[in-house]
């Protein structure tokens, strides 16, 4: 295999075509933003090829320039943004050569694009239906009552109830699942033969990811069409794509097909991307996290652009680009598979040093928190007179223990009431009833100052740190807020040197403390928010979801930093999340929640391994698991038999009857619709509430 002559694209995407003409051809497609005289190259000669019908996955880290190269295509660049050189064709025809007026017919027609945050993206006071019926109106002449019936089609394709009522609802009226569906109903109004989907899952919990991603596999069959997928969720690319190609600051360093890329990644990178994947086979382990950033895309790189961070770097990858190197049907851009180099070559990637399982603290006979029966309703007032008309039953007697040192993680669908019952536990939100004892010590009922003279022992990390830390306080002053507030470490030279010394620990440098939160990057804000729970010193940490918006790489090494500091602190975590293989990796004990309640708990490797709830069972079937969806492919069984739960979490305002899950249960039986199952204790130290545990 051989690189075409200027395209800088692995000869190898170019064989086994259905068609002879591909869909979209990409050659040497460079973008710069900011001035000639020092241009950010965000993209910098990247090129491929998709086929009518098929999946081409764009992989890589934030930053690297995967949704740059999708907003190239579409030339939708930033003001200061400017394709430079290369070529974007289209079913043969040269997009960088059309006039804006011009792209405008392709835009939402021909090719259409979904956007990772449909919050952001959806206009939030026009109603669904003036958003579809403007594309239906542009791309394909509907309009009136023909736009209407049109328009309540794509949302009954999309899988939303009641399409017809809700196309005159406003996006807020939405839930986040059913915000993507209405931006992939958009997307689909114009009939595009090709379809760019930005991270379209990111935000989404378990189980509406997979509703989505199933309803875009089903969608591609039936018209037809082509797809990127920019992610960098390796569990979503191995169901969804065909092909993959790793991206790496501004350009591709590895292609090939799904089967030969997960059988045999090549490029260190790529490698390293799968090292760091928390799996329960790792449990007890560090990950092999990737160190380093991204390197700044506004200089001349001379050698390859991963060499800061290779564990394989040698002499010539500093000073000469690596060229594309053919292996098999997959290509990759490294030194270390060119033809003086290939034989002999050894793997400097070093093991991870085992920590013993033990090593952490066991339980003790008074726990760290002790939570019974907590309950936070939040009522609902109507009317002149602001009456009480309903109640929303947030959290609805959740029961949790947790001892020092050990981590209990809770996990379940946004709306169940993960979040609340965290901020309730902490006394940020006032419970409507239960007990929630610190250290055997009732919270409800103390006074402000007892209160807040035990906030020292319990602090919190948010899900977007961004905006969580103050944008207008430097780091050192957002970690030293909370010393002053709670009278930790009352010298102010003894101070400085504790937060000096709390960067370092969580892996900046002191000199990082004079800078604002903008300044940084997410998996370094979310360090600073950590810093910031740990400069009081407690013993309970509430994580929300404080890895979900991370890459893979980042996230590995939150996660093992967090593991570090449990042991050196004897910290206890109360770890809300709805990613299950943080789960198997971090946690000791698990409850599952949904609509207010725990309808499952135990120890994690238990529950894992043989969950009873069907709602468990649902939730383990949704996540995309790279060694199932591969071996689905090879034997041409995709999504074959995943029982993955139906529909949205009913509202917390109005909950089902019965058992809460009975809805969306294919087990549910009369018993299950007139009554809520009571706990059921199982062997191993598990419970679970359900009329038919497995």
């Amino acid at each position: 295999m051989t690189v075409l002559a200027g395209t800088d694209r692995p000869q190898a995407a170019q064989q086994d075509r259905p068609i002879d003409v591909p869909l979209l051809d990409v050659r040497g497609l460079r973008v710069h933003i900011g001035t000639a005289a020092r241009p950010v190259r965000p993209v910098d000669g990247v090129g491929f090829s998709i086929a009518a019908g098929e999946t081409f996955a764009l992989l890589g880290e934030s930053g690297c320039g995967k949704s740059m190269t999708a907003l190239a295509l579409l030339r939708l660049l930033p003001d200061a943004g400017r394709i430079v050189g290369g070529e974007v064709r289209f079913a043969g025809d040269e997009l960088l050569a059309r006039s804006e007026a011009g792209m405008r017919e392709v835009r939402g027609g021909r090719i259409a694009m979904i956007f990772q945050e449909p919050s952001t993206s959806l206009n939030p006071v026009m109603t669904v239906m003036t958003q579809i019926g403007e594309v239906l109106a542009r791309h394909r002449g509907l309009r009136g009552a023909a736009a209407r019936a049109e328009a309540q089609r794509l949302l009954d394709a999309v899988g939303i109830p009641d399409a017809g009522r809700r196309l005159d609802d406003y996006p807020f009226q939405f839930s986040g699942g059913m915000k993507q569906r209405v931006m992939i109903a958009m997307a689909l109004a114009g009939e595009p033969e090709l379809l760019i989907a930005d991270e379209p899952t990111t935000a989404l919990d378990v189980t509406i990811q997979a509703q989505v991603l199933d309803l875009l596999a089903r969608l591609q069959a039936e018209r037809g069409m082509g797809m990127l997928l920019i992610t960098h969720d390796l569990g979503v690319v191995a169901r969804m794509a065909q092909r993959i190609g790793v991206m790496y600051a501004g350009e591709l360093v590895e292609t090939g097909a799904r089967e030969d890329f997960f059988r045999a990644p090549l490029h260190p990178y790529s490698r390293k991307l799968f090292a760091a994947l928390p799996t329960d086979a790792q449990r007890g382990r560090p990950l092999a996290a990737l160190g380093g950033h991204v390197p700044p895309l506004d200089q001349v790189f001379s050698g390859c652009r991963f060499a800061g961070r290779c564990p394989e770097v040698f002499d010539r990858c500093h000073h000469e680009a690596p060229a594309w190197q053919a292996v098999g049907e997959q290509a990759v851009r490294c030194h270390l598979y060119a033809q003086d180099h290939a034989e002999g070559r050894t793997t400097a990637v070093a093991a991870p040093v085992a920590v013993a399982a033990d090593a952490r603290s066991g339980a003790r006979t008074v726990p760290l928190l002790d939570v019974r029966d907590l309950q936070v309703h939040f009522p609902v007032r109507k009317g002149l007179l602001r009456r009480e008309v309903a109640r929303v039953r947030a959290v609805d007697g959740v029961s949790l223990v947790l001892a020092p040192g050990r981590t209990l993680a809770l996990v379940g669908e946004s709306g169940c009431g993960k979040t609340t019952a965290g901020k309730a536990i902490l006394q940020l939100v006032t419970p409507t009833g239960g007990e929630v004892y610190l250290d055997g010590t009732l919270l409800a009922g103390l006074s402000r100052p007892a209160l807040r003279a035990l906030r020292r022992d319990f602090q919190m990390v948010f899900q977007d740190p961004f905006a969580s830390l103050n944008p207008r306080m430097r780091v050192g002053e957002i970690i030293e807020e909370g010393m002053l507030a709670l009278g930790v470490e009352p010298d102010p030279l003894k101070r400085a040197g504790r937060i000096d010394a709390l960067l370092a620990r969580v892996g900046l440098t002191p000199e990082m403390k004079l800078r604002y939160p903008h300044e940084f990057s997410g998996g370094q804000r979310q360090r600073i928010a950590i810093a910031r729970a740990l400069a009081v010193r407690p013993k309970l940490i509430v994580c929300d979801e404080p890895t979900s918006a991370l890459d893979v790489s980042v996230q590995a090494q939150i996660l093992n930093l967090m593991r570090e500091l449990q042991a050196e602190f004897d910290l206890a975590y109360l770890f809300i999340t709805h990613n299950i293989g943080v789960v198997s990796w971090l946690a000791d004990e698990i409850a599952v929640m949904y609509l207010g309640r725990i309808v499952e708990q135990g120890p994690v490797g238990k529950v894992l391994a043989s969950p009873a709830h069907p709602y468990t069972r649902a939730l383990l079937a949704a996540v995309p698991d790279i060694g199932r969806e591969t071996a689905a492919h090879a034997g041409g069984a995709a999504g074959a038999a995943r029982p993955v739960v139906a529909g949205d979490l009913p509202s917390p305002l109005a909950p089902p009857a019965g058992c809460h899950f009975h809805p969306r249960c294919e087990r549910a039986t009369d018993i299950c619709r007139a009554q809520y199952p009571a706990v059921t204790d199982l062997r191993g130290g598990r419970s679970v509430r359900c009329h038919w545990p497995a």
